[in-house]
């Protein structure tokens, strides 16, 4: 949380807890063979850890109302494989939802066909301690049907990655997993935001949405 509020033994277990439930959750997505299959199971679980788990980035008194979060339908045009190009470190300051910035760098790029064009997105790693691969994006929904810092794809940080081929550099896209992050729930919640390099200048209906009132 970024408003000094009392952080505990307790609280560093929950967020712990949560990660390995995160973790736990991708490893069973990336094992099932059918996309659809397995992104009616992400869906499930997602509801069922921002009801109930105590790291929960929805706020305390929010929980006992909430309905599930809200998707896009699954469409399986935006689940693409994209190519991994090097790019060699580069300092990158990504802006954080509360003010200030985290920083990252700039470890690459990866290249792939969405819709019939050929696009690109900036690959960014974690500077902190143990490091983590961050994929994030803005897209012409971004401030609108979803949140307007961007959405994540990859962020193994938390486990959250959908599959990729070391020898082959590729990396799986699947834009219908894109989400949210916890500081679209609550703003004490801080979050590294989508570089502006990474904004893609089409539609991406596809992934979470912004839950209304």
């Amino acid at each position: 949380m970024a408003d000094g509020s009392a952080f505990a033994a307790g609280d560093a277990l929950a967020l712990l807890d949560w990660k390995h439930q995160v973790s736990d959750l991708y490893a069973a997505v990336r094992a099932e063979r059918d996309p659809r299959v397995a992104w009616r199971r992400w869906r499930d679980a997602r509801d069922a850890l921002f009801r109930d788990h105590p790291a929960s980035p929805l706020p305390v008194e929010a929980r006992a109302r909430f309905g599930g979060c809200s998707y896009f339908e699954y469409e399986p045009s935006f689940r693409v494989v994209g190519d991994v190009i090097d790019t060699g470190p580069l300092a990158a300051e990504l802006a954080a939802s509360t003010g200030g910035s985290f920083r990252f760098a700039r470890v690459g790029i990866v290249r792939f066909v969405l819709q019939g064009e050929a696009r690109e997105l900036e690959l960014t790693w974690n500077e902190g301690y143990g490091g983590g691969l961050l994929l994030a994006f803005r897209d012409g929904t971004s401030g609108e049907a979803t949140y307007g810092g961007g959405r994540y794809l990859l962020d193994t940080v938390k486990g959250s990655e959908l599959g990729f081929d070391r020898d082959r550099r590729t990396l799986i896209l699947d834009f219908n997993f894109a989400y949210n992050p916890s500081c679209s729930y609550d703003p004490r919640w801080a979050c590294p935001l989508a570089p502006p390099a990474n904004t893609l200048p089409v539609d991406v209906t596809a992934g979470e949405r912004l839950m209304r009132p």
